[in-house]
């Protein structure tokens, strides 16, 4: 009769000997892990994908949802203001900043005023991130 610890021996042996190497190779990335993936933050060029980070309180075209419509954000504030808003948020709403990185934030904000099918506020874009 054969002993039937072997095979449960043999798997545990085997799944720490996997942690081991997963380990290594976890720590030997572990910059890279730190730095986001090692390659430069790549910035998004296309204001619509970057506007998906503004859906959820934007709502799906940016008509206002939980938070103000951005449609007409080009009529109330300027570039620079959208830029800040979306940067740095508006204090006493739940609009908070970050949530774009800055190179994306001004393409964004460039967008909401300027922008093909009627922009959107900067204030608003904020509010979504």
């Amino acid at each position: 009769m054969k002993n039937p610890i072997i095979p449960f021996a043999l798997i545990a042996v085997l799944g720490i000997l996997a942690m081991i190497i997963f380990s290594v190779i976890g720590l030997d990335k572990q910059d890279e892990i730190a730095n986001g993936g090692g390659d430069a933050e790549s910035v998004v060029e296309d204001p619509e994908a970057i506007a998906q980070s503004c859906i959820g309180c934007h709502g799906g075209d940016l008509e206002g949802a939980s938070a103000p419509s951005l449609q007409d954000v080009g009529s109330k504030y300027s570039v620079e203001d959208v830029e800040n808003i979306i940067n740095n948020g508006i204090e006493g709403t739940a609009m908070q900043g970050g949530f774009v990185s800055a190179e994306e934030a001004k393409v964004l904000a460039k967008w909401l005023v300027e922008g093909e099918e009627g922009g959107d506020s900067e204030e608003e874009a904020a509010e979504a991130h």
